[in-house]
């Protein structure tokens, strides 16, 4: 059995308790990066164009408002022939949060500069950039590609792609 505590000596008094130290302060989040700057963008399209552009991005206007949600705006660009990244298409709505993306509208005046923006973007593949990517596959150098080769070189790309993103 554990000894009994003597009921007629008062308890030791405890040391006072360490002021707990003060919290470390959070690190900075990293500067997000500047998104690009619309108004010095300069739109030029023929009228044409413009009807063409104006029609496309009506269609995609839910509400009726003349106002897409920025989570279109990827859509609308590759609806008009063009090719923008995930992160191209972020960095131009200014890095939104997802709500933003969600939640947040742009109207066709302010979509012209950004459609500008991508148009206007160097990283562009020419029709000789693709061309010269296929030349590895041109074993025998006479400017055919066997077809069965082709189909295993994407279909394991696809694999790779597939692994990578798990």
């Amino acid at each position: 059995m554990a000894p009994k505590k003597d009921a007629k000596k008062p308890d030791p008094p405890k040391p006072a308790a360490a002021a707990a130290p003060a919290p470390a302060p959070e690190p900075e989040a990293p500067p997000k990066p500047a998104g690009v700057d619309l108004a010095a963008v300069k739109v030029d399209f023929s009228p044409d164009q413009m009807e063409d552009y104006k029609e496309a991005f009506g269609l995609f206007d839910r509400v009726g408002d003349s106002k897409v949600a920025f989570n279109q705006i990827a859509d609308i660009m590759r609806a008009l022939g063009q090719n923008p990244t995930n992160k191209e298409v972020a960095l131009i709505l200014g890095n939104p949060t997802a709500d933003d993306m969600a939640n947040k509208r742009v109207d066709f005046d302010g979509f012209l500069p950004m459609l500008q923006f991508v148009i206007n973007s160097p990283n562009k593949a020419t029709f000789d950039d693709y061309v010269e990517g296929l030349r590895v596959f041109d074993k025998e150098g006479n400017g055919t590609v066997m077809g069965a080769e082709l189909r295993i070189v994407l279909s394991t790309l696809a694999f790779v792609k597939h692994i990578m993103s798990v």
